[in-house]
């Protein structure tokens, strides 16, 4: 069946009363609307995030690679799929496998717009990555000063390091260790 009739039934809130025996098991349904909002969220089509938010649909469904629909609308440069999920819901906080955050994606991106609004969300500025990198270290390393003095503002800590010893101080410096 198309992928469109399960959106419909999904909108409709039928899914659960869909036969699986004649197209899918409801694992294969629940694993294609996954990537339908994945896709979505990667591409910025905010009428299957809008269909999928009116069907009440897991906002915060991981991938393999731990990343959520704002991890990608934000690391991709969505602003409006990115307030879109936040208004409806999904978690800005989330980490992936990497534990890095929406917020450390667009700031790598250099979407300070994004940026921004994952600022104002109820998150830890210094929630750390697998490594102890914080958003304000990637601010200070891609040299995002404007982000960097809000992260600031917000309470970050600008001395907190990760483990090469690197602080959001020495980067914004130009001080780099651990690399060669």
């Amino acid at each position: 069946m198309k992928a469109s009739y399960w959106l419909a039934c999904l909108f409709a809130g039928y899914l659960s009363v869909v036969p699986t025996s004649t197209a899918a098991t409801a694992n294969e349904i629940k694993q294609q609307l996954d990537a339908y909002l994945w896709n979505a969220a990667r591409e910025g089509n905010n009428d299957v995030i809008d269909t999928l938010i009116a069907g009440k649909y897991n906002l915060n469904v991981q991938d393999s690679q731990g990343y959520t629909a704002v991890i990608l609308a934000a690391y991709h440069g969505h602003s409006t799929a990115v307030e879109k999920l936040l208004s409806a819901g999904a978690d800005p906080c989330i980490r992936d496998k990497r534990g890095n955050t929406a917020l450390m994606g667009a700031i790598f991106k250099g979407e300070v717009r994004i940026a921004r609004r994952l600022l104002a969300a109820s998150c830890n500025p210094d929630t750390p990555n697998n490594a102890g990198q914080t958003a304000a270290m990637y601010a200070s390393l891609f040299k995002r000063d404007e982000l960097l003095a809000e992260l600031k503002a917000k309470g970050a800590n600008m001395d907190a390091t990760d483990v090469n010893g690197n602080s959001a101080s020495s980067l914004a410096e130009g001080v780099i260790h651990g690399q060669p």
